[in-house]
């Protein structure tokens, strides 16, 4: 005989491959003895689920102010109650997999080379010159389009663009700029507490927002992720604290693609590499960050100018994709399949 708390567990676990999985609220802690005072504390810094308590360690909770290290492990005990937390088969992870959409570039041939576009719960990471992605526009497997959040480092962004992109698709440009979050990030400490917000606004709009990109998508943008940590950490006496630093933010990004199922995408600057000349590299420069930025992006992509507007994209480390390269435009409608 099953009691109503086995019951409520089965019923909580039987539903972990679909939609709503994603965005099981913290709110479901309180049948299991999680008081709303300590919910609304977590809340507060950008834990709005359970999948996001599983993604916090023990040591980051405690850092919470009014939670316990009694009060952390009753939380944890009770989120394991409505997650499976342990190992899964191959089949069964495949199936979670499914769940995985991508948005196009607006390019068949980028689209072609990432394996249908720029993929969610999974970072992209983009070195040289890029311009559009188009997040809003329906697409296949059932794809609806969705919102942006962009967050601007470098004061880029213009919203003009997006109207030539919307006129290019014929959507109504007042309803894509309604559907793009904007916020202009001044620090790196700033750029991390707009996450806080981003992962309360994605609970908030539950599967409405898609995207953590570049500039002119409706998901979410990042743009220049370096931009801000070069300016706050100079010189290499703080190369250390910038490193830690970037690597939290670089964990907190992957764990809101995961826990929200979005694509983020982040473009990345270039530098010149000292040690090129050794081994004949046609072009010297190489993407800033170091290893902890390769490591955390899914697909980086290099992209660098051809003749007139056209560019070049090629898979620069992917754990599926080949590497390869395909061509596109930048058009006035942002990007586009290269004309013959």
């Amino acid at each position: 005989m099953k009691s109503v708390e086995d019951q409520v567990v089965e019923d909580e676990a039987g539903y972990q491959d679909d939609e709503v999985s994603f965005f099981q609220d913290i709110d479901l802690l309180q049948k299991y003895g999680i008081n709303m005072a300590d919910i609304k504390k977590l809340k507060s810094v950008g834990i709005c689920t359970v999948k996001g308590i599983q993604m916090t360690t023990r040591r980051a909770l405690c850092n919470v102010k009014g939670l316990s290290e009694a009060k952390v492990d009753k939380i944890k005990e009770a989120a394991g109650k409505l997650l499976i937390t342990g190992f899964q088969t191959a089949s069964e992870y495949s199936m979670k997999r499914r769940q995985v959409f991508h948005i196009t570039t607006g390019s068949l041939e980028f689209d072609k080379l990432l394996g249908g576009g720029i993929e969610s719960m999974a970072i992209t990471e983009a070195f040289g010159e890029f311009r559009t992605v188009t997040a809003q526009l329906p697409g296949e497997d059932g794809y609806s389009g969705g919102k942006v959040i962009f967050i601007d480092t470098e004061n880029t962004f213009r919203p003009d663009r997006l109207k030539d992109i919307a006129e290019r698709f014929n959507v109504d440009h007042e309803a894509v700029l309604d559907n793009v979050l904007y916020a202009r990030a001044y620090t790196s400490e700033h750029q991390m507490e707009l996450l806080d917000f981003v992962a309360a606004k994605f609970h908030e709009e539950g599967g409405v927002f898609k995207l953590l990109v570049r500039r002119e998508t409706k998901d979410k943008i990042i743009d220049s992720i370096m931009a801000l940590f070069r300016v706050d950490f100079s010189g290499r006496g703080e190369l250390a604290e910038r490193q830690q630093k970037l690597a939290q933010m670089l964990s907190r990004l992957q764990k809101i693609s995961e826990e929200y199922n979005v694509a983020v995408f982040v473009t990345n600057q270039m530098t010149a590499d000292p040690g090129a000349g050794m081994t004949f590299q046609a072009d010297p420069k190489k993407p800033i960050g170091g290893h902890i930025l390769a490591h955390a992006s899914t697909t980086r992509l290099s992209l660098r100018k051809g003749r007139g507007e056209t560019r070049i994209a090629k898979i620069f480390d992917s754990p599926d994709m080949p590497e390869n390269e395909a061509t596109f435009a930048i058009t006035p409608g942002g990007v586009a399949d290269a004309k013959e």
